[in-house]
């Protein structure tokens, strides 16, 4: 049973379904979806309150029906009634009037069988199979003899029912006359009609088209008469007799008959002729089906047998069979899965087969184990035999390069920590990483990356108590506490010890302590094992002695470049970088730093943007390469790191900012604001670097530090720091840095959060900008309407600072008003609503600029799309009240406009707030200006056509009486007034003001 408490609610989604259905006049295809989700909507709320949404819906479709005017309401009431059909024909406890209306709505939708109009026929007749499936022919002829209430009425229904239904059974005649060779009318010496029904037909069994079309009749059958809540359970009878003919239907499609030894040497024979003469058809028995797809099938025999035959058959002049080996690869890449090579069992799974099964013989065990160790061995050996014979593939040089191609798509799906790699495998890898192929140079570096983390060294993790580490601990509140501030940055500081620093307790994942702590903490320490030359790994030293190479890093460099299909920063690549500067340390940082510098220094224009973009990869995975590195190496490191980024820096430009916000974005994610102190600090610096070149660097600049929103509440102290100093960045003269300023700001206040049991107070606070933001907006925008832009005074064009000033203010506050929404958690608050009679005052001002009329219009507009709580929405109609009478016009149409983006993106939380917006709309309908009485009619209108108000029949006689007193006084001259209506105007004129007995 639902719990009282939850009518409500329902009742607030019935409104939702039953008041919009058929009403909102939306585009062809926006209509066939929505109409389909709100029938849905609709059969679910019918299951849980049928008393709620079944009458509604009823009633609006008996207005429907004879509605000329709308007859697409009729089409979309009766698609959202077939879905309710069930709790119209059921009896519940709860209700049980829905079975009165299903003979005065059989009656009543007849009408809807119109030829004209295909979709309303079928949706009527879907209703009507919809109803008779679910209502059950019984006989009720015995009801004279347990019965004593029936009338002569009743007796007669029996009697006619009896009658109806012999009449039926001893009908017998063909369903289509033309297609009999006897006639009919014939006497019955001649021809017996009966005796046709005893003659042998031809059964041709079961079609898989007509299975298939069963299917989806019992699916859609499913759809519409299955109970979410109870489920299979509550399956009418109708539906599960289908279910049980599909079965039976899928088995005598499936299990025709038995396979005799002829079958199967037909099958035989049709095998020998496919792979045969014709290789195109042995590939499409590789394929197989979705159930059966060879390549991939967990068996490294199979697999070392097919694989390399896949590779070697991939050139062929024919298309077709190109075309099916593209394919074939594409669906290996698609469906492999690692498989183990060995499979490993311990005592619990033992445990569990004893007790599935029964308890194993010693004997029994041994054998179970040398079968185990013989099929280990069976898979390493073809595993490594099929690594070997793809880098065979690869080193040959008759291969073309599709089959190369090939053979690395293979050669990095195989790779898994179980076995080692093959030092033959690593070598190829190496060598094709500096290939003049673009798709092979990034196979390769794919396998690179990861050789690299199969080779990585392992953590040393310690388990702490919570009593441990924290000194105290609140009451499990979300947001800030004293107890989390330990993990943020605030101002922290380097240690000086490096046994400090290794038992700091860095936490990298941002969630760590934000909601609640785990009672148990696991960290690994800061500190981890690194490859020594002299004691190197074969497969290891490879990969060290290649990348140790100055030559090697030089080729690298160069080719890196050119890949003119990379223009965004390659995330594979930093990958690989990473893993390099991980298990390695500081031994190839003086090669890259040297080919670094050669990069960013690039001159010629079309090397210089991959230059920067292969630098800013190097330089993120050197920094997050650098994570468990000792403090004498990071000192090391940065004293390299920081002239370098410093010249980065100061010739940012349009072709590399992205690549360099990238790079940082993605070295500080998922990171621990404390241990990456480093680039947050020189990322922080920036804002203080004056350009002294142009202010795209400075913008760009600023476009680096929009990249610390990855370490989130973690840096509250840093956010505090580039708020003050980017407020006073609102009125700048350039545009672009304007741009990254509201941005910027935006990000600030994403974590100013008012959470239910918990606060969030380290970061600036919204409402504190907001309040001194709108002292300094009203007198931007006093200025710039006391002060014109340009002044002209003879032959001399003047710009006015102050008025310059005022604009630039303006056109900031708006783009942060927009990026609020966009990066802010919780972007509605009282400052921010306070702010709203500013922004539609500003509409007088942005007239003449259509790009800066939409980014106001989107503004506003985001303000009405946001969730709305009952205390904001009144703060806001309070709002909207005093605009509606400020002396502006302008910001009156504006105000009025936004009612409607309002009313509609909150319908049902606004509702109790009709009446005050109804009068503020109809007080605006009289206005001295024509603009404003336009835009307020518009919005009437809407109001009225979502039904968010009613019409009463005092509005339809108020709106005929105005219409015929103004046809009555422009009767005289009607030929010159009807001239500057539109003909859609004339006839909404002409329909309201001539009586219907005048079409008659």
């Amino acid at each position: 049973m639902f719990n009282d408490s939850l009518k409500p609610l329902l009742q607030l989604f019935a409104r939702l379904a039953w008041y919009n259905i058929g009403y909102i006049d939306w585009e062809s295809w926006l209509a066939q979806d929505y109409t389909k989700e709100a029938a849905e909507a609709c059969q679910y709320l019918a299951m849980l309150r049928p008393e709620s949404i079944v009458s509604p819906i009823v009633d609006k479709l008996l207005l429907s029906i004879d509605n000329l005017i709308e007859a697409h309401r009729f089409t979309s009431l009766m698609h959202c009634l077939k879905r309710m059909t069930r709790q119209l024909v059921r009896q519940t406890s709860s209700y049980f009037q829905g079975q009165t209306y299903i003979l005065p709505l059989l009656m009543s939708v007849l009408p809807g069988i119109d030829l004209n109009d295909f979709e309303k026929t079928s949706m009527t007749l879907d209703f009507f199979d919809a109803i008779f499936m679910l209502i059950s022919c019984v006989d009720c002829s015995s009801a004279v003899h347990t019965r004593n209430d029936l009338n002569e009425d009743s007796y007669e229904a029996i009697a006619k029912a009896i009658q109806n239904l012999l009449r039926s059974l001893l009908n017998i005649y063909p369903m289509n006359y033309r297609l009999t060779r006897e006639q009919l009318d014939e006497p019955f010496i001649d021809f017996l009609p009966i005796r046709i029904c005893v003659l042998s037909c031809e059964y041709n069994g079961v079609f898989s088209t007509d299975v298939s079309q069963m299917r989806n009749d019992v699916q859609l059958i499913r759809t519409l008469f299955r109970n979410e809540i109870i489920g299979e359970r509550d399956n009418p009878c109708a539906l599960i007799i289908n279910q049980i003919e599909l079965q039976i239907e899928e088995f005598e499609l499936n299990n025709f008959r038995i396979l005799t030894e002829i079958d199967k040497q037909i099958e035989l024979k049709l095998f020998d002729l496919s792979i045969n003469r014709y290789s195109e058809g042995c590939l499409y028995i590789l394929f197989g089906n979705n159930h059966c797809f060879l390549p991939t099938k967990h068996s490294w025999t199979m697999m070392n047998k097919l694989w390399p035959l896949i590779v070697r058959r991939s050139y062929s002049k024919k298309i077709s069979i190109e075309r099916l080996i593209q394919d074939l690869k594409k669906q290996i890449e698609k469906q492999f899965v690692t498989i183990a090579l060995i499979d490993n069992t311990n005592q619990t799974s033992e445990h569990a087969a004893i007790a599935l099964w029964r308890p194993l013989e010693p004997n029994e065990i041994e054998i179970g184990i040398k079968i185990r160790e013989k099929r280990h061995q069976t898979n390493i050996q073809s595993y490594n035999h099929l690594i070997d014979t793809l880098c065979s593939l690869l080193n040959d040089e008759t291969s073309t390069w599709g089959q190369k191609k090939m053979a690395m798509s293979f050669l990095c799906l195989l790779l898994q920590k179980h076995v080692s790699i093959p030092s033959s495998c690593i070598e190829t890898c190496l060598n094709f990483l500096i290939h003049d192929n673009i798709e092979l140079r990034k196979h390769a570096v794919k396998a690179i990356a990861a050789f690299c983390r199969l080779q990585k060294l392992p953590r040393i993790y310690v388990e702490k108590s919570l009593d441990e580490i924290l000194k105290f601990n609140d009451q499990l509140q979300p947001g800030d506490r004293d107890d989390n501030l330990w993990i943020t940055y605030n101002n922290y500081k380097l240690p000086e010890l490096q046994t400090e620093w290794e038992e700091t307790c860095f936490l990298d994942k941002r969630h760590h302590g934000y909601y609640q702590w785990r009672k148990l903490i696991k960290y690994p320490i800061n500190k981890r094992e690194r490859y020594n030359p002299d004691r190197m790994p074969k497969h290891v030293s490879i990969i060290f002695d290649r990348f140790l190479d100055k030559n090697f890093i030089v080729k690298l460099t160069k080719v890196i470049i050119f890949d003119e299909r990379e223009i965004e920063f390659n995330k594979l690549r930093f990958l690989m970088y990473k893993g390099l500067f991980r298990n390695f340390g500081l031994a190839f940082v003086d090669n890259f730093i040297e080919q670094l510098y050669l990069l960013i220094r690039e001159k010629i224009q079309e090397k210089y943007e991959g230059s920067h973009r292969a630098a800013s990869e190097i330089i993120a995975g050197i920094i997050r390469g650098s994570k468990y590195w000792t403090l004498e190496m990071l000192d090391e490191l940065w004293q390299k790191l920081t002239p370098f980024l410093t010249e980065v820096s100061n010739n940012l430009n349009q072709e590399s900012y992205l690549h360099w916000g990238s790079c940082f974005r993605y070295c500080l994610n998922d990171t621990d604001p404390r241990r990456m102190c480093r680039p947050i600090n020189f990322i922080y610096k920036l804002i203080d670097q004056h350009s002294t070149a142009y202010t795209f660097n400075e913008a760009s600049r600023w476009y680096l530090v929009q990249s610390l929103r990855v370490l989130q509440w973690r840096i509250p102290s840093i956010w505090c720091s580039i708020h003050e100093y980017a407020k006073e960045l609102l009125d700048h003269s350039s545009k672009w840095i304007r741009e990254r300023i509201a941005v910027i700001l935006a990000m600030s206040f994403g974590l100013d959060l008012k959470l239910f049991d918990g606060k969030s107070a380290r970061h600036p606070n919204t409402d504190q900008f907001s309040e001194r933001i709108r002292e300094r907006l009203r007198q931007a925008i006093d200025i710039y309407e006391s002060k014109p832009l340009v002044n002209i005074s003879g032959s001399s064009v003047e710009l006015d600072v102050e008025a310059r000033q005022a604009l630039n203010l303006i056109e900031t506050v708006i783009d942060l008003y927009s990026n609020l929404f966009i990066q802010s958690h919780q972007p509605i608050k009282e400052g921010i609503i306070r702010l709203f009679p500013c922004l539609c005052e500003i509409q007088s001002i942005v007239t003449n600029d259509d790009g800066f009329k939409k980014r106001l219009s989107i503004a506003r507009m985001s303000i009405g799309m946001a969730y709305l709580d009952a205390h904001h929405l009144e703060k806001l109609i309070q709002q909207l009240e005093y605009v509606c009478t400020t002396v502006k016009w302008h910001a009156r149409q504006a105000a009025i406009e936004f009612i409607q983006n309002l009313v509609f993106c909150n319908l049902f939380n606004s509702r109790c707030h009709a009446k005050r917006l109804h009068e503020l709309v109809r007080k605006c309908l009289f206005d001295e200006q024509l603009e404003v009485r336009l835009t307020a009619s518009k919005t009437l209108s809407g109001f009225y056509q979502c039904g968010y108000i009613s019409v009463t029949e005092d509005d339809l006689k108020s709106i005929k009486e105005c219409l015929s007193e103004f046809r009555r006084t422009h009767y005289d001259s009607w030929h010159e007034h009807r001239t500057k209506f539109t003909d859609d105007q004339l006839e909404i004129l002409a329909d309201v003001l001539i009586s219907h007995s005048y079409y008659t």
